[in-house]
């Protein structure tokens, strides 16, 4: 049973993703096992989100400003290390890797993204 703050959360989840990892599977026709891109799960409701961080640079230098991309989601589904995430948004489509350990609250869980650039 989804709780009453899971539905609140759910309302704000304007994205959809699809997770994908590289996996040994098994062709259907010729039985050969191989490495191959695997989809896990498809079209789960999502929230990306992005904030802007910045640091003084203590060689006196120009200050770094780097970019936090988070993505929201349930808590049940299980996203490995390593993968890949489809996200769409506000029509925008963009790849994303895992890069951090998930952090697992009541009613869902938030995952710090890096722009995909290939599998590790």
């Amino acid at each position: 049973m989804v709780s009453a703050r899971r539905k609140a959360l759910e309302m704000l989840w304007r994205g959809s993703c699809t997770v994908k990892a590289w996996q040994d599977a098994e062709d259907p026709v010729t039985h050969i096992t191989k490495p191959q891109e695997v989809t896990l799960h498809e079209n789960l409701k999502c929230k990306l989100s992005h904030k802007a961080l910045t640091s003084a640079s203590s060689s006196g230098g120009p200050a770094i400003i780097a970019e936090q991309i988070k993505l929201s989601l349930g808590n049940e589904y299980k996203i490995p290390a390593g993968c890949k995430l489809i996200v769409t948004q506000d029509e925008v489509t963009e790849e994303y890797s895992r890069s951090g350990k998930p952090g697992i609250f009541m009613d869902h869980q938030e995952i710090v993204l890096e722009l995909f650039k290939k599998y590790a």
